[in-house]
C-alpha cells in the first residue's frame, strides 16, 4: 500500500518538485485501534505507524540522521517497569502509541457518578513502575483536566516510581500572559495543577507558545508535529519553485519560518490582522506575495476556524492558485467544519492530538497519526537517552 513518504530529500533540493505515487484510501492499524480511525468516503483520516501486519514503518526522516537509519529501541513486553494507561479523551491515540512500543495499554477503570464526579481505579500494580498517562486536555477541557489529576493522583498513592503526564493537546494554553489588567494566567495555574497533583514529568505536543514550559516546576519535553505534516507534504506533487508559507498571524511567524526553511527554504508571507475579541478576527492585509503560488498556512491549532478562513479568503483575492491549512491541533470549535469545507481550502491538514468526530469529517480533511513520535519519545524518556545526538535533539528531549 502507499505510504508516506519519510525521505526529505525532496525537501533540501529547491529545484526538484516533490514526487510520491497516488495515496489510495487504505487504513495502517493494529487490534483495537477505534472504528473512528478507518478512512471515510467523506474524508481521508491517515494513521501512521503499524502497517497490515503490525510491524513497525520505517523511522520517518526527522528521527533518522542523514547518513545512518537509528536501529528501533525494541519493546520489551516483559518489562513490567514501564506502563502506560489512557484516560478517556483520546483512547485511540493511546492504543496507537502501545502498538508502536510493542505494549499493552494498562487496566484502569474509569467511570462517573451520576452527579458527574470522577472515579478513577488501576486495574493492576504500578509499584516501582515508570507510568505515563495519555490523555489531552481537549474539550470538555475542564472534564479531561480534572480526569488527568485524579488519574495522576491515583498512580502516586499506588507508589509509581516516575509519572509522566502525556499531554498531546494542553489546554488553557492560550491564556499565558496578562495582555489586559485583571485577568488570569490559566497556564501556569494549570501547570500548577499537575505538579502539585503528582506528576514527575510532562510530555506535551506543540505548546501554544514556548514559554508555557517555564510554568511547570518539572522537566517538561515538547515534540513538534509539524514534521510529520512536513513528510506528508514531501510526498505531494507539489514544484518547490510555487511553494510560499504563510502564517495566519504576527505571533506565528516563528513557526512559519521554521517550517518554511524545512520546506525549501520557500519564501514566506503574513497575514496581518486586528483580533477585536476572543475567537472574533478581522483580516486587514497581507505582507509577502503569493500570486500564482501554492500557500501553505500553518498554525499550531484550528478553534473556530475564524482566522485561518479569513486568511485564505485574502490568499485568494491576492492571486494564490491553491491554499492549504496545516495545523497540529484540531479543535475544531462551532462552525470551524463549515468554514473549512467552504472551497477556500485545497486540503486541511491535521493530527490526531485531538480526536475528530466522524460528523466533522469533509472531504478536504486528512488525519495525520503522532503516535509514532509520542511512542518513540516515550522510550527515549524511559530509557534515559541523552539529546546530544542529532536525530535524539529533533524531539526536543533533554
Amino acid at each position: 500500500m502507499a505510504s508516506l513518504a519519510w525521505s526529505m530529500s525532496n525537501l533540501l533540493n529547491p529545484h526538484k518538485a516533490f514526487h510520491s505515487t497516488p495515496r489510495t484510501p487504505s487504513l495502517i492499524r493494529c487490534d483495537n485501534v477505534l472504528e473512528s480511525m478507518k478512512w471515510k468516503e467523506n474524508g481521508k483520516p491517515i494513521t501512521v505507524g503499524l502497517d497490515h501486519n503490525g510491524q513497525a514503518t520505517p523511522f520517518p526522516s526527522f528521527l533518522t540522521s542523514p547518513n545512518q537509519l537509528l536501529d528501533r529501541i525494541p519493546a520489551q513486553k516483559n518489562d513490567t517497569r514501564l506502563r502506560i494507561f489512557s484516560g478517556t479523551a483520546n483512547p485511540g491515540l493511546s492504543q496507537e502509541i502501545a502498538c508502536y512500543m510493542g505494549l499493552e495499554l494498562g487496566k484502569i477503570k474509569i467511570k462517573r457518578f451520576a452527579d458527574g464526579e470522577i472515579y478513577v481505579q488501576l486495574q493492576e500494580s504500578v509499584r516501582g513502575c515508570d507510568v505515563y498517562l495519555v490523555q489531552p486536555t481537549c474539550p470538555p477541557a475542564n472534564e479531561n483536566l480534572m480526569e488527568l489529576l485524579i488519574m495522576i493522583d491515583a498512580c502516586r498513592r499506588a507508589s509509581a516510581k516516575n509519572i509522566t503526564a502525556v499531554i498531546p493537546y494542553f489546554g488553557y494554553a492560550r491564556a499565558d500572559r496578562k495582555t489586559q489588567g485583571r485577568e488570569s494566567i490559566a497556564a501556569k495555574l494549570v501547570a500548577n495543577l499537575i505538579t502539585e497533583a503528582g506528576a514527575d514529568r510532562v510530555l506535551a505536543c506543540d505548546l501554544h507558545s514556548g514559554q508555557s514550559i517555564g510554568y511547570f516546576d518539572i522537566p517538561v519535553d515538547h515534540v513538534h508535529g509539524l514534521p510529520v505534516i512536513l513528510d506528508y507534504l514531501a510526498s505531494k506533487t507539489i514544484c518547490s519553485d510555487d511553494l510560499v508559507v504563510v502564517s495566519p498571524d504576527v505571533g506565528g511567524v516563528a513557526r512559519a519560518r521554521a517550517f518554511a526553511k524545512k520546506l525549501s527554504d520557500a519564501p514566506l508571507a503574513i497575514v496581518d490582522k486586528r483580533r477585536h475579541g476572543h475567537n472574533v478576527a478581522e483580516v486587514m492585509n497581507l505582507i509577502g506575495d503569493v500570486k500564482g503560488k501554492v500557500a501553505v498556512m500553518v498554525d499550531d491549532m484550528i478553534d473556530t476556524a475564524g482566522t485561518i478562513a479569513k486568511g485564505a479568503a485574502l490568499l485568494h483575492q491576492e492571486g494564490a492558485r491553491e491554499v492549504y491549512a496545516c495545523s497540529t491541533h484540531a479543535v475544531f470549535s462551532p462552525p470551524a467544519v463549515e468554514r473549512l469545507s467552504s472551497g477556500l481550502f485545497q486540503e486541511v491538514i491535521i493530527t490526531n492530538t485531538i480526536p475528530v468526530s466522524e460528523l466533522n469529517y469533509f472531504p478536504q480533511l486528512t488525519i495525520l497519526s503522532v503516535a509514532n513520535l509520542l511512542g518513540e519519545t516515550i522510550w527515549r524518556v524511559h530509557d534515559d537517552c541523552a539529546a546530544g545526538f542529532e536525530p535524539y535533539s529533533s524531539l526536543d528531549i533533554d
